[in-house]
């Protein structure tokens, strides 16, 4: 799951390589640490949330629920975001520049407004949106930035590329759930579309990540190297199959998320070494 966190990381820094030759490692290593962090607060946070509406009262993998201790996991969570801001805020300090800082918080409001009150724009079916601007050109950007400390249309392409991945993450965790979110309230959007239109949407979805890469390469916002990442489209046809047979079925597509991890991973980790090999 924590490659959702690495992914923005990973691109961005590779991109950056791809374009300048240059590469700080301890900058690269502090991200890695600091994104995991914050994400591990996201988590940690939605658990305690969730648990105030009772959504996840199905869910046995809340740490809320096998502790029994929301105090101590929210506890947890904030100690996680305020070493994981610690970290970014090392980063800015050392380049004596504030913007990846601002950009990092930016996407800790959004995860903020996700899930916590009085928000909680998840209930509302923005979740996918908000995911795909924070881990997305926001996240790519400023792993981009942290390198480069500049800006540049390629590294928005790409967080289009890791932002709608990343959402289809999200997208396909709401298939099994359809009942708990009525019952509590939340309007996902499978919820709004409901499974079988839901699982239509996915092939687009993953079209249009392989289209994005193709089309970026040819443009010449990526490499040629990049169209490697095309490989990727094997674990985008697993998702959509499975997605699309099973969409109905609660007791068979709960672990569709994991098959569209498996694309994320996949078109992420190709492209990243795509644009490594040309920058060498």
């Amino acid at each position: 799951m924590y490659s959702v966190a690495i992914m923005p990381i990973l691109v961005g820094s590779g991109l950056a390589f791809a374009e300048t030759q240059r590469f700080d490692v301890s900058i690269f290593l502090g991200f890695v640490i600091a994104a995991v962090l914050i994400l591990i607060w996201e988590n940690l946070g939605n658990d305690v949330f969730d648990s105030e509406t009772g959504i996840d009262v199905h869910k046995a993998h809340s740490l809320v629920n096998l502790t029994h201790n929301k105090r101590l996991i929210f506890i947890i969570g904030n100690g996680c975001l305020g070493l994981g801001l610690a970290g970014v805020l090392a980063i800015a300090l050392r380049q004596q520049d504030p913007t990846v800082l601002l950009l990092i918080l930016l996407c800790c409001l959004l995860g903020y407004v996700y899930q916590g009150p009085p928000f909680r724009l998840g209930y509302q079916g923005l979740g996918e949106i908000l995911c795909f601007l924070a881990f997305g050109p926001l996240g790519v950007g400023a792993a981009y930035y942290s390198q480069t400390q500049s800006w540049s249309v390629s590294s928005q392409v790409a967080g289009v590329i890791i932002g709608v991945t990343t959402s289809l993450v999200l997208l396909c965790s709401h298939f099994h759930q359809v009942e708990d979110d009525l019952a509590a309230g939340k309007r996902s959007p499978i919820v709004r579309l409901g499974t079988r239109r839901g699982a239509q949407l996915v092939p687009w979805l993953c079209g249009l990540v392989l289209l994005l890469i193709a089309g970026g390469a040819i443009a010449g916002y990526f490499p040629r190297w990049s169209l490697v990442a095309l490989l990727s489209g094997i674990s985008a046809v697993r998702l959509s199959r499975h997605v699309l047979a099973h969409h109905h079925l609660p007791a068979k597509i709960f672990n569709a998320k994991f098959y569209a991890i498996g694309f994320h991973f996949w078109s992420g980790t190709l492209l990243s070494l795509g644009l490594v090999i040309s920058g060498s």
